[in-house]
């Protein structure tokens, strides 16, 4: 009985097949979100003038990332990162399209996002959300920020999640990716999407 007892909570905690000894395989470095409730559609306005939507990219994986031009560290980083996984990647780089959503309209003119984004990759996108969207796009992703350390009404920082959130070819958010992911790492999980979602 207590044999049993043990194997149905072994189960029950971590799967059978892990109290056997063969846990499942993780296909992905990022975390899987697939199926939540977060994210969905978008529109947005880029660098260009151009409005975009999810459907927009379908048939690529879309990696989404919030954050300022003028942040010190975290958001030149993940650009830096990404781009090296472009390289990386090879042809396969025309099968993902990276787009930068600023969570700062105040500075961020479409002018200066043109500037900034593109240097880390020409086929990055800079863009804003029109009027109130940036609140319900952030909400809808459970995305914070928050000005900090103001000094003057355009001298400022800010507070933000982190994270990227990757959208599969047909458009499903399926991964957050957090800060710090390698190229390398970024490269298995987008090569790995990419992967699931060649025609057989």
């Amino acid at each position: 009985m207590k044999a049993r007892i043990a194997l149905l909570a072994c189960a029950a905690l971590l799967g059978l097949a892990a109290c056997q000894g063969e846990a499942p395989a993780q296909p992905f470095l990022a975390t899987d979100i697939s199926g939540s409730a977060l994210g969905g559609d978008f529109t947005l306005v880029d660098h260009t003038g151009r409005t975009i939507t999810l459907a927009d990219f379908r048939g690529k994986a879309v990696a989404m990332f919030f954050g300022y031009t003028h942040c010190p560290d975290v958001c030149p980083t993940t650009l830096s990162d990404f781009a090296e996984a472009m390289r990386q990647l090879g042809p396969d780089a025309a099968r993902v399209q990276v787009i930068f959503v600023t969570v700062d309209p105040q500075r961020d003119t479409p002018e200066l996002l043109a500037q900034y984004v593109p240097a880390f990759d020409p086929d990055f996108l800079g863009t804003h959300a029109p009027g109130d969207e940036l609140a319900r796009l952030a909400k809808s992703f459970r995305v914070v920020y928050q000005k900090t350390a103001v000094k003057a009404p355009d001298d400022y920082l800010i507070d933000h999640s982190a994270g990227t959130y990757v959208f599969d070819p047909q458009g499903r958010l399926h991964l957050l990716m957090p800060y710090g992911s390698s190229p390398s790492a970024i490269v298995h999980d987008l090569r790995t999407l990419l992967g699931a979602a060649a025609p057989h």
